[in-house]
Formats: C-alpha cells, sequence, structure tokens
C-alpha cells in the first residue's frame, strides 16, 4: 500500500531521476481513456443542479382536478394574489436549483399569450389581459439565482385541430415562441402522456394518434431545441437526455444506470409514451446512450392544489428520504409544487420547504471526512499527484483519484481525524469519463478485524448511502470493482440533522364505515369488505365483466356528506384501476340523483386517493358508485379493483 502524504513528497525530490530513468512525462500524466457513453455539457450542468421544482398552474387549479378537460372558460384563470416571487423565494429555501413552469397542461391553456391558438392567458381577466405568467416565472426564478425551465404539453384537450398535422405544427410553434423569449433554459420538459378524450373545440370526443410518428420527435422537434436552446437538455420518458424514473413517487432504485437504450413497446423505435418501460428505472449497464433518470414526484398527494390535501403535505424528513433515493442514487429530485387559486403557495407548503432546506444544509454543510488521510493499493502513472486521494477531498467533481489501466478492484484506505459518528456516506466518480464502477464496498476497522459496514452499485454522479443506524469509526476501507481504471472524484462522511417537523391537524377520516352493506352489480360477498376495511394495503377485484360496473353502498342510516373518496390498489399493479366514474345518491334504494362524474387522471403514474368534492353538502343513505371505464383496459370486459371507499361528512 502506497501512502500518498509520503507518496507526493518522494515524487517532488525524485522528479529528476524519474525522467532520467526513461519515464514519457506526456505520458504519465494521461488521463483514463472515457469508459462508455459520456454526458454533454447540458447534461453536466443537469447533474450539477441535482434539484428543482415543477409548477403545475393552470384553470385546472380552479376546477379543482388533477388533468383540465379543455372545457374551462378562459376567463376562468384569475390568481389575484399572484406572486411568482414567493414560489421562487421558498423553492430556493429549500436548495433547489431550479423552476420548470408547467407553460402549457393537457388542458391547452397557455400561460403566456401564444399566437398558436386563442385559449391563453390574454383571454383571462388576470393583469387585464396583458400578463405573462412564463415571463413572471422567469423573472422570479433569475432573481433569486435559479435557472428556468419550460412544460409545454404536446396533448392539447382544447385545440380542435389535435390529431392532425395543423396541431402538430401549431405545437412546434409554441415550443419556438417559448425559445425565443424567456431566456436560456436549462431543460424543455415533455409529458409522456398523448392523445384521449378531451374538448377539442366542443367535438366532445376520443381523439388516438401514432406517439412514434405522428409531433415528428426526431426530425421536426427535437431539432428546433439543439438549435433555439443548445444549452437545455430534453425530458421525456424516453430522453433523448434524461429519462423518466417510471413512477411519480421520487424514488430511484437501489442500481441505476445513467447509461440507457430506449425501446419501443413492440421492439421498434421509442418515442414519448411508446417505450418498453422494463428499464426505465434501472436503466442499463450496456446502454448505448447517457440518458440519465429524473425522479418526479409533487409536494402534495397530486400535481395541482386542492384543499382537501392542505393536511398531506410531505414533511422535510419525507423530502429528505426522496433526495437519498433519487439524487442519491444518481438521478435528478424534481418536486411539484403547487399554488393556490390565490396565485400563492400554502403556508404548509412553504413551511415544509423551508424545514428541508434546513435540513439538508445541517446535514451536509460539512464533510466529516475532511483532514483524512488516505493509503491507496494504486496511483494512477506511477503515483502522479494529479490522480492522488487527496482529490476526493476537494470540492470539484472532476479532480479524481485514478488506478493505472490494468488496476480494476483497487483498496483505499481512509484515516479519520479522530474517532468520527456518520451514517451517511458519499461516492462519486469524474462522470466526464463514465460510468465506471461496478460497486463498491466499504468495511470499518473495529476490534482489530475489517467489519462490512455498506456496499452500492451504480456510483456516477452521486452515491449517498444511508447506514441503517450511525456508526462510530476512525478507519475506513473502499473496493473498489471496475471494468476498466476507477475514476473516484468525491469521498463524504455526513450525519443525519434533526428536522423541526411541524404537525398537521389531523384529515378527517371519513364518515364510520362499521354498518355499511356493500353489494356489487347487486351482489353482496365477504370479499367486498377489503374495499371499506380501513386497510391501504388490501383491495377488493371483481371479476373481468362487461363495463360499467356498480356498487352500492348502504350507510345503514341518512347522512349529510359532502365528499367522497376512491383509493385505487397500492401493490404496485395497475390491474382494475377505474380512469372514469359516475357517483349517484338516494335517500331511499329507489329514487337516485346525480351527484358527480367524470376522469380519474393520472391514475395509473399516481395512485392517490381521488377525491370528489361535492358542490354543496347531499343528505343521503345510499351511494352508487360506477366504474364506467378502467385505465389500461383494452376493451368492455374489464377487472374493478377498489382500495378503499371513504365519504366525507
Amino acid at each position: 500500500m502506497v501512502q500518498s502524504k509520503f507518496i507526493y513528497l518522494w515524487i517532488l525530490i525524485g522528479a529528476a531521476c524519474l525522467q532520467g530513468c526513461g519515464q514519457n512525462p506526456g505520458r504519465s500524466e494521461k488521463e483514463p481513456a472515457p469508459y462508455g457513453p459520456v454526458p454533454t455539457a447540458a447534461q453536466l450542468n443537469w447533474h450539477e443542479m441535482e434539484m428543482y421544482c415543477l409548477i403545475h398552474f393552470t384553470p385546472t387549479t380552479f376546477q379543482d382536478k388533477e388533468w383540465g378537460y379543455g372545457d374551462a372558460p378562459a376567463d376562468l384563470f384569475n390568481p389575484e394574489h399572484f406572486d411568482a416571487d414567493q414560489v421562487a423565494e421558498a423553492a430556493k429555501a429549500a436548495g433547489f436549483k431550479g423552476l420548470i413552469t408547467v407553460a402549457k397542461h393537457h388542458d391547452g391553456y397557455c400561460l403566456w399569450p401564444t399566437k398558436t391558438t386563442d385559449y391563453n392567458i390574454s383571454q383571462s381577466p388576470w393583469r387585464d389581459g396583458r400578463g405573462d405568467m412564463v415571463k413572471e416565472f422567469m423573472e422570479a426564478a433569475h432573481h433569486h439565482g435559479l435557472q428556468f425551465g419550460v412544460y409545454c404539453s404536446a396533448w392539447d384537450r382544447n385545440h380542435p385541430e389535435y390529431g392532425n398535422e395543423k396541431y402538430a405544427e401549431a405545437y412546434r410553434e409554441q415550443l419556438r415562441e417559448l425559445y425565443s423569449n424567456y431566456g436560456t433554459l436549462f431543460t424543455s420538459w415533455h409529458d409522456g402522456a398523448n392523445g384521449g378524450d378531451g374538448y377539442y373545440g366542443g367535438a366532445d370526443e376520443m381523439r388516438r394518434i401514432d406517439r412514434e410518428t405522428y409531433y415528428g420527435w426526431e426530425d421536426k422537434v427535437w431539432p428546433i431545441t439543439r438549435e433555439m436552446q443548445p444549452g437545455a437538455v430534453i425530458f421525456s420518458d424516453v430522453g433523448p437526455d434524461i429519462r423518466w424514473i417510471g413512477n411519480e413517487k421520487g424514488i430511484a432504485p437501489e442500481t441505476s444506470w445513467a447509461t440507457f437504450t430506449p425501446v419501443g413497446p413492440d421492439g421498434g423505435k421509442a418515442a414519448p409514451g411508446h417505450i418498453d418501460n422494463r428499464f426505465l428505472g434501472t436503466g442499463q449497464r450496456d446502454g448505448k446512450f447517457w440518458i440519465p433518470a429524473e425522479c418526479d414526484v409533487p409536494l402534495r398527494p397530486g400535481w395541482f392544489y386542492h384543499a382537501s390535501q392542505d393536511q398531506q403535505v410531505k414533511t422535510p424528513d419525507e423530502l429528505f428520504a426522496i433526495y437519498l433515493q433519487s439524487v442519491g442514487r444518481g438521478a435528478a429530485f424534481n418536486l411539484g409544487l403547487a399554488p393556490m387559486p390565490s396565485g400563492t403557495l400554502h403556508p404548509a407548503d412553504v413551511a415544509a420547504l423551508q424545514g428541508f432546506g434546513r435540513k439538508l444544509s445541517e446535514t451536509f454543510g460539512r464533510n466529516l471526512a475532511d483532514g483524512a488521510s488516505f493509503e491507496a493499493s494504486n496511483i494512477r502513472s506511477q503515483n502522479n499527484r494529479q490522480f492522488g486521494p487527496d482529490n476526493l477531498l476537494d470540492t470539484s467533481r472532476y479532480t479524481y483519484w485514478s488506478t493505472d489501466d490494468e488496476v480494476t478492484a483497487p483498496e483505499l484506505t481512509v484515516d479519520l481525524d479522530g474517532e468520527t459518528t456518520f451514517d451517511i456516506i458519499r461516492l462519486r466518480e469524474n462522470i466526464k469519463l463514465g460510468q465506471r464502477l461496478d460497486s463498491v464496498h466499504v468495511a470499518m476497522w473495529d476490534n482489530n478485524a475489517w467489519v462490512p459496514l455498506a456496499s452500492a452499485t451504480s456510483i456516477g454522479a452521486n452515491r449517498l448511502i444511508r447506514l441503517e443506524h450511525p456508526v462510530t469509526a476512525q478507519r475506513l476501507r473502499l473496493r473498489l470493482f471496475a471494468p476498466v481504471a476507477v475514476a473516484l472524484s468525491d469521498f463524504g462522511l455526513f450525519k443525519e440533522a434533526d428536522a423541526a417537523v411541524t404537525v398537521a391537524a389531523p384529515a378527517n377520516s371519513g364518515v364510520s364505515r362499521a354498518n355499511w352493506r356493500i353489494t356489487a352489480n347487486g351482489a353482496g360477498s365477504s370479499a367486498l369488505r377489503q374495499a371499506i376495511d380501513g386497510r391501504v394495503e388490501t383491495f377488493w377485484l371483481s371479476r373481468e365483466d362487461e363495463l360499467p360496473q356498480d356498487l352500492t353502498i348502504d350507510m345503514f342510516e341518512q347522512q349529510t356528506i359532502d365528499g367522497f373518496g376512491y383509493l385505487p390498489r397500492q401493490d404496485g399493479n395497475n390491474g382494475g384501476m377505474i380512469s372514469r366514474y359516475r357517483l349517484e345518491s338516494s335517500i331511499d334504494g329507489i329514487t337516485w340523483q346525480p351527484l358527480a362524474e367524470g376522469e380519474f387522471s393520472n391514475i395509473v403514474a399516481n395512485p392517490i386517493e381521488q377525491h370528489i368534492r361535492f358542490t354543496k353538502p347531499v343528505s343521503a343513505r345510499y351511494l352508487r358508485f360506477t366504474a364506467v371505464a378502467v385505465a389500461n383496459a383494452t376493451g368492455n370486459r374489464a377487472a374493478v379493483s377498489i382500495a378503499e371507499l371513504t365519504v366525507y361528512d
């Protein structure tokens, strides 16, 4: 083993001898050759950002929906106290480095005065029809030192020409407008949801498109981005720069490679919303392209603001856990923020962001490994200091410890500056040279022996290993395994800080279900009780049958209620999830009155409770809940699944 603090002195003293012994100084300083795909400059910027926020705010907010149908009047949107600065300030306080505005969601409403459609903010009373919300978000982001990006939905449920080339060109023109007028963008964000039912200028119908060819992603859309915003990474579930992690929980798998090969579901060409999703989360060790993952998750259960979710804002500790499982696994953390109809974030949201920011800074503000000395089994190019392990403790992601080409399983012993208590280990590679490490194993010296402590795969841009409990150690050993010479750029130890958690008032748990009688299509069964047993891990699954399918609830006595909840199954399987519903009420079980009908949008990607709020309280003893359509069903026959049904008073 070679002790770096002595090696460097020896190198300085013996430099002349080395040259005299026939060493080639140019060759000795040669970096390792890159291994596999490597990131672009735009992707490096994205990796360094680590975290940013996505802001959902359209007429959908004023309708208390998750996805707007495209039928809301343009003048419904009027946030009288809109404050982009408040949103940007809250994001910065949490440590986020960028804001992405949803300039247009699936409802088709544009938050800038576009020339491509009249369904835009100039038709609203906000700022007397002269406002530009995209611009205000951009200015607020820059004022707080944040980078700025745009989301423009390719699906447009309002545009009458959706489905033909006229709309496809209008969509590309919307991108040109956004790329031209809002400064330098760090990302152009594209959703995978494309095609389905919508208002479509009053046609009120289902429209399907060929997701692979309709928009002309590769030959018409991406070239616009590359030309007009060369520094922006393009996000979609297939990349081409950043891929979706495959869930909306904000969590990457334990192994998640930055390299990935997009393939369509039929083995052909992939496109947004048209992909074989088996490797979205893990990536592929032998992937052909550098397409790292983004982990998106809303701060609340839904992406848009709902007053019913005011008690369900994620806590600082929950956000920290997501950070460790997203940024800490080489991905990025994209947190959804949802302003209220007034145009500002709810105080609970702001408090959660501030608490998360404090926890981050208190945890990672000081590297507990500072002052350590290293003993490496090999240092590249005859122990050249340029590649020495002391580089692991500087602040650069791109200075690094490297080994000779033939040394692919080196060891590094770390002598800490006294006994140190920690519960998080940080490792990074110099990704300019590719993702090289297959795995790292960490041991601690205890009772005169090396004791296994932790291990990890797919290190990449950032790897945070959270221990089950804090440990105290003075010596550690790293064993690294790679197919080529290693290029480790960072080693850190940290102790997770406590977070001051604000306890919200408990949410309404709903009307008691103890005496309920529930039937499906007129028949009862013991299995149906799983839909009302109060256990989210259980669910009722019907047999496959013709749609629609009805469930009738007898609440035993007449009650005054103002809302209804449907929780889809929570086992990770989306079979039987209800996508369209109808709800009716009755006093006597004979005469029925309509209460609500509509869609449960985005239910497969984000399977949270679907809360139906009534326009006014209703007195009823019986409720009839009808599954009109099931997500991903291929015909009129499908099974229906329900984890929980809840009635709110």
